[in-house]
Formats: structure tokens, sequence, C-alpha cells
């Protein structure tokens, strides 16, 4: 008998599960690696105070839905995705986090796919839409395959290399994603 989570989702390699107290101290490594908060357009790291509070805050919020990203066949973490969802137009903002030691292995744009498959055939949300430094080109590949498309730019809207750049509006609506799905995705 393993000892895997229980997977909300599955997919080829990843699948979704529901992020655990036990992994926050590796979710808040992952937050912080400078990567990552380079690609956020961030400028400082968070302290692991913030990050218990913000985690309690966040679990409390029905709005913010998270998942982990776990590998299907161990159930070991890769990634996180959420789902800031505005229930007034059945929308969502996503975001993607994946591992700095789990990145350029292909698992972003699965990890999104399977993100968008919850919001769209057990959320029932009717759009989701996601903001990216316009440098982050491999963020926005991962995106594009896996669905979103460009929906307009906001110019100068953070730093890289502290540098002003635009960020990306992708979006992607339910009736593209069901349209869009392959023919083994839609039984």
């Amino acid at each position: 008998m393993t000892d895997l989570p229980q997977f909300l989702l599955t997919g080829d390699r990843l699948a979704l599960t529901q992020l655990t107290r036990d992994h926050l101290e590796t979710y808040h490594r992952w937050e912080n690696d400078p990567d990552t908060i380079h690609a956020y357009g961030n400028h400082f790291p968070q302290a692991w105070e913030v990050r218990v509070a913000g985690w309690d805050r966040q679990r409390a919020n029905e709005r913010y839905r998270q998942f982990e990203v776990a590998l299907a066949d161990t159930g070991a973490p890769v990634g996180m995705t959420t789902l800031a969802v505005n229930p007034y137009v059945t929308t969502a903002e996503y975001t993607l986090l994946i591992g700095p030691e789990h990145r350029r292995q292909g698992y972003a744009a699965e990890a999104t796919r399977l993100t968008l498959e919850w919001a769209f055939t057990r959320a029932a949300l009717r759009a989701v839409w996601l903001k990216v430094l316009t440098p982050n080109t491999s963020a926005i590949r991962a995106y594009t395959e896996a669905g979103f498309q460009e929906a307009g730019r906001l110019r100068a809207a953070g730093y890289w290399n502290g540098e002003p750049v635009a960020e990306l509006l992708m979006d992607v609506l339910a009736d593209e994603y069901r349209r869009n799905r392959a023919p083994s995705d839609r039984a």
C-alpha cells in the first residue's frame, strides 16, 4: 500500500492535491528562491512569520483556492497553483509556482492544464486570467501551450532586472477550453 496524498485530478505526470501545512516550509523556500522573486516582479523575500500568517488567512478564504502540484507516481510536491476566484463574475486569476529544483521539465504547462480542467469542469468558472512579465518567455510559452491567449498589455507595469517592463495579460474562456481539449479529455 502506498502513502500517496489524495489526488483531485491526475494528468500524465502530475496530479493536483490539496496544500498541506506539513509542506509549508517547502512552499516558503520555493517562494523565496531568487528566480521566483524575480519572475513575480517582487523586490524582497518574505519572512517566515509573514508566510505563516498568510497561510492562515489564505486557508480561511474560500475565494482563494490553492492546489499542490505533485508527481503522480510518488506524490512528491513540485509546485503550487492558485485560483483567486471572483464569484460575482465567475472568473479567477491564476498563479503558478514550480519549485526551482523541478523547473525546465515541462511541468508548468501540465500543472496549468490540470488547474484549468478544475476551474472549468469542477468550479464552473467562465474565464481564467493571469498576468506575467513579458521577459518571462518560458512562462508565457507554458501558459500558451496550456490554452491561454494574449488579452492585452500593461506598459511598464513591473520590473525585470531593475528595469520597467510590460505585463502581459492572458486569459482562456471556458468555451475555448472545452473546444480545444483533446478528445480523450472530453469523456
